[in-house]
């Protein structure tokens, strides 16, 4: 490994209205190696990423690519300096093959392209790094991995020497990622360099080289792999110990709570999202549900809600059928909904923090003599205390809502929906686009009604919290359970096969 920088970003500095990103970060990348970017959510860690391919500008500092200064405008211009970014949403046209795909907006190709020959550039380049996709297939018909296969390969095929990742493994099964992290090896071996923007803490331990860990727009340090550990990292990332690790509580599950049984339901596309599906959940119990995203999770936890009416099917809560889209009946009956988009569904983000907070039960607060006036002070008086018992940062119980933090509004849903000390909890991605200190909250939080009895569905992206939580696991895979295994990470391989659509008694 060259001990002279392939690339440097010195004093990098970025401002948005109200908050400083980036604050005077110098960051350097060695040739060969892969050189990850932790922090917390909101640490400036996509910004300084986004400044270095070009989306932004930085409103201070100096970039040097191979000793030399350069001034990057835009994307196309990064690209022209070997610099390439896999963004976290994907950039292709899903009805364009693999291969039209990867040309699509490069220069020199000239008004009529060689197909074969680009395909068979694609094949080869594929099959060179253990990366390999049917150049020839419409994009809609392949999987998330394959989709990301086609990001890279379009930044090798433009020859990126530079490839930024932002987080690349959110989407992957566990095979999906270690095919990526073969390449990455096989990547850096060849004199690439790699950036990668992770929380998960195993994963960055794993593949790094080194690791900088940004808090509060500003580098806290860069350390190299065998330096570090999981402990001393998070001390990095949010200035304090924090429990990653813990035991569950031991429970004895009681009765069923919730049976769901033979479950149809479309999704906004009139598709089938979930099929014939069929599960239980006990007092005491989390049932964790393992899948990559968009394999009907949200169209499952909705359907239980009431928020989507089946096609078929019944939902019974303690012994009772519900009705398909009667939401109140399940509020009444002990229902607790987090859903995974805690700012458009969970939340009115122009509401008052005290309007969120009993707007799902404001029947409870209305003044006995005078039945169509709410009684605002003892609302004030509750939201107050839910916001101690909650740790939820706020100026005012009139806050809007908009105004807070991805975690503490995380936490306002959890005051809500937990308060009222429900039965059965659906907890939807509880944790997605949380920091280390707010997920430690929800796990503790959660945890803490699993040992009150309550019975607990979480649909999760992220493998680690469903072992961490949960009692057993169901894998879904196109809207159909493929098999239950115990929340154990030796099983990961079997979870990760059902995951791509191999039901459990098929694995070989």
């Amino acid at each position: 490994m060259a001990d002279l920088p392939i690339l440097e970003m010195r004093n990098i500095t970025k401002a948005f209205p109200g908050v400083i990103a980036n604050e005077n970060i110098s960051l350097d990348l060695k040739k060969g190696e892969v050189h990850a970017l932790l922090g917390e959510n909101g640490a400036g860690k996509t910004t300084l990423m986004n400044i270095l391919f070009g989306i932004y500008k930085a409103d201070e500092g100096e970039i040097f690519m191979e000793g030399k200064q350069i001034s990057i405008s835009s994307p196309h211009n990064a690209l022209k300096y070997g610099i390439g970014m896999v963004q976290q949403h994907f950039t292709v046209v899903p009805s364009f093959t693999v291969a039209e795909n990867i040309v699509l907006g490069l220069k020199g190709m000239g008004f009529f392209i060689k197909t074969k020959t680009v395909e068979s550039s694609i094949e080869k380049l594929g099959k060179s790094y253990d990366l390999p996709v049917n150049p020839r297939a419409r994009v809609w018909t392949l999987s998330v991995g394959e989709k990301q296969r086609i990001e890279i390969l379009k930044l090798l095929y433009t020859g990126a020497k530079v490839i930024i990742l932002d987080e690349p493994t959110a989407v992957l099964t566990p095979q999906e990622t270690e095919i990526l992290f073969k390449a990455m090896r096989k990547l850096v071996n060849e004199g690439s360099s790699v950036i990668f923007i992770s929380h998960k803490l195993d994963e960055v331990l794993e593949i790094s080289d080194r690791v900088t860990v940004l808090r509060g727009g500003k580098v806290v340090g860069t350390e190299v792999r065998d330096s570090v550990d999981r402990r001393s990292l998070v001390r990095m990332m949010v200035g304090r110990d924090v429990l990653l690790d813990f035991d569950k509580p031991k429970t004895e599950p009681g009765k069923t709570v919730l049976q769901v049984e033979n479950l149809t339901v479309k999704n906004d596309k009139n598709l089938e999202a979930v099929k014939n599906l069929s599960l239980s959940i006990k007092s005491g119990e989390i049932l964790g549900i393992a899948g990559v995203a968009g394999n009907g999770q949200r169209e499952l936890a909705e359907a239980i809600y009431g928020l989507r009416k089946p096609v078929q099917g019944k939902v019974v809560l303690n012994d009772k059928i519900l009705r398909h889209t009667d939401v109140a009946q399940r509020i009444k009956g002990g229902v607790a909904f987090i859903p995974q988009d805690r700012r458009a569904v969970a939340t009115c983000p122009s509401l008052s923090i005290t309007e969120n907070v009993f707007m799902k039960n404001s029947y409870s607060m209305y003044l006995p003599q005078s039945p169509f006036n709410l009684n605002t002070r003892a609302m004030q008086r509750a939201a107050k205390e839910l916001i101690s018992d909650y740790s939820i940062s706020t100026p005012s119980t009139k806050t809007q809502a908009r105004f807070l933090s991805g975690g503490n509004l995380q936490k306002l849903v959890l005051a809500r929906e937990l308060s009222t000390k429900p039965c059965l909890i659906i907890a939807e991605h509880p944790t997605r686009g949380l920091d280390i200190g707010a997920m430690e909250f929800v796990y503790k939080t959660l945890l803490a009604h699993k040992e009150r009895g309550a019975a607990i569905l979480l649909l999760a992206g992220e493998l680690y919290e469903i072992f961490r939580l949960s009692d057993r696991v169901a894998v879904i895979y196109e809207g159909e359970i493929m098999g239950y295994t115990p929340p154990d990470p030796s099983f990961t391989e079997e979870i990760g096969f059902m995951m791509a659509g191999s039901k459990r008694g098929e694995i070989s």
